[in-house]
């Protein structure tokens, strides 16, 4: 039976959500836990994990496009399953089974009306939300009403820590806080009790909280109220904001509430803004964080002068993904996800390697760059330790027998590998002119797709900019890849004394599955008897 997925509520403020990713298209198979899709909230990006299986039979909102929170977002069902019934119908209200609309019809008179009975007029039950997509259970953090504390509808009743991170809890509700289901500290499913909200000085002392909680919440009479107009305030001063501002709660001048979400009274705060002076564009007139981004204070606003230090607008400019850049994160995204990097850092005194290449480049025709002898000592050092020049594949660990060493290129549009085959069998005059040679290809995109490819380890090199120590993710299929940071000076000790030397940083980042600690240590140890004793690389 096909089944509506409508548009999550993802977090505790959102109104409407934006489709940043579809990570399924029409016609694949969904199993239960399988992420659908990436959506934008007003707080973050975040992934909407199917609860369902089957096959993805529609899609109702394309990526880059906004729907309110409930607005069919998806069908799922059996493949070739017919679906005309639900997309000709309400899909902003439709139930996602058939017998859900004759459950509520048969029930309404049955466990509403025993749900009612039980629980005292105008005592509303409020459990543990589900504040991430992924939740399962969450631990009252901190709570910021009391038992018999006043409570108003926006304001946080509790700050919540998800499997993700820790979120204020807004009520739905108003009325007194009867009672406190889950103490601070303390761990619930999703859907458990969390407080009784009702009117002051009602007895729950006899509901049963286990199965309130289960039970379904009375339904509440919308109000409708409308949107606050902008209306110059000439006549009256503002009413500033009572003491309840602290709970998120605030006075307009008309000594009305004012609707708004966290978000967006936290930024009022911060940026001195009167709420009263603020119209909202969410529902019912709330005031949502773009009416904060957006506001513009009238000549006669009551925020503090010294609170607009600057005043600007903020513009930004939309820059099409290249295929490059997308093909990058793609490919560096797979790697940092799939593959345990962990790191190896190095010291290397440089001394003896300055000296060397000072006397190498003074022999005719003849110039290297100490990337160059970076390249060699590493192509020299995986020969002594093929476990570092592997692969890894769900079958098996490949090691190469051939050592191709891929050096990394900043071109405009992102980065390139070059490959250098047989990088161990060339000199150190050969690697430098065949490097020269393929970062001029990739600057002026000439590069040949097979000079690219076949690497079996990286080296990137950013101390020609002056960076001293970073971290490489790696290039897959490759099992590590080092990081070579800028020659600098600094005090070392030689022989006892303290001295100047000149120290070059490199990080090698493993992969865990096929370059264990060890190994790692050992060819770094290797590599670091070459660079810091050159001529053994000429013996």
């Amino acid at each position: 039976m096909a089944e509506i997925v409508n548009m999550p509520r993802l977090s505790d403020t959102m109104e409407e959500g934006v489709v940043a990713a579809w990570l399924k298209n029409v016609g694949d198979k969904v199993e239960e836990g399988d992420i659908l899709a990436e959506i934008e909230t007003d707080k973050a990006t975040m992934e909407f994990e199917s609860f369902q299986e089957g096959v993805l039979l529609h899609i109702g909102v394309q990526e880059g496009e906004t729907a309110p929170v409930d607005q069919l977002l998806c069908i799922i069902g059996e493949e070739g399953e017919d679906i005309s019934s639900l997309l000709n119908g309400d899909n902003s209200t439709s139930e996602s089974k058939e017998d859900t609309s004759k459950k509520e019809e048969s029930n309404d008179s049955s466990e509403n009306d025993s749900s009612n009975d039980e629980l005292p007029e105008g005592v509303i039950i409020v459990t543990m939300p589900r504040l991430s997509d992924t939740m399962e259970e969450g631990t009252v953090a901190s709570w910021l009403k009391s038992e018999g504390d006043t409570v108003e509808e926006g304001d946080i009743l509790a700050e919540i820590e998800t499997d993700k991170a820790t979120m204020e809890f807004e009520s739905f509700n108003e009325g007194t806080l009867l009672k406190i289901g889950i103490q601070e500290g303390e761990t619930a499913k999703v859907d458990a009790l969390l407080a009784i909200i009702g009117p002051a000085g009602t007895d729950v002392s006899g509901i049963n909280l286990e199965a309130s909680a289960k039970a379904p919440a009375p339904k509440k009479e919308e109000k409708k109220v409308e949107a606050p107009k902008a209306e110059p305030k000439k006549d009256k001063a503002p009413v500033a904001a009572s003491s309840s501002s602290n709970a998120n709660s605030s006075s307009s001048s008309k000594g009305g509430r004012i609707f708004a979400s966290p978000l967006a009274k936290k930024m009022a705060d911060d940026k001195g803004i009167d709420l009263s002076q603020v119209s909202g564009s969410g529902e019912n007139g709330r005031i949502v964080k773009s009416d904060i981004v957006n506001f513009k204070p009238s000549a006669g606003g009551s925020a503090s002068a010294s609170s607009f230090v600057a005043v600007g607008t903020e513009t930004f400019e939309e820059v099409p993904n290249s295929q490059m850049r997308k093909t990058i994160a793609k490919r560096l995204g797979e790697s940092k996800f799939t593959a345990p990097h962990y790191y190896l850092g190095l010291d290397l005194d440089m001394d003896n390697a300055i000296a060397s290449r000072k006397a190498i480049n003074e022999l005719p025709d003849t110039k290297i760059s100490f990337n160059d002898m970076v390249i060699k000592a590493a192509a020299m050092a995986l020969r002594l330790h093929p476990k570092v020049n592997t692969q890894w594949t769900d079958k098996n660990t490949i090691v190469a027998k051939h050592i191709h060493v891929g050096v990394a290129v900043a071109v405009d549009d992102g980065l390139l590998v070059p490959v250098l085959p047989f990088a161990d069998q060339m000199s150190m005059q050969q690697i430098g002119a065949k490097v020269r040679e393929l970062a001029g290809k990739a600057r002026n995109k000439k590069l040949q797709p097979d000079e690219m490819q076949g690497s079996t380890f990286t080296i990137s090199n950013l101390g020609m900019f002056g960076i001293t120590e970073f971290t490489s993710i790696i290039n897959q299929p490759n099992s590590a890849i080092m990081s070579v940071g800028a020659i600098v000076q600094k005090p070392v000790v030689k022989n006892g004394q303290i001295v100047v030397g000149n120290v070059m940083k490199i990080t090698l980042a493993c992969d865990h599955r096929t370059v264990d600690g060890a190994t790692g240590a050992a060819f770094l140890q290797t590599f670091k008897s070459y660079i810091e004793n050159p001529i053994v690389m000429y013996v």
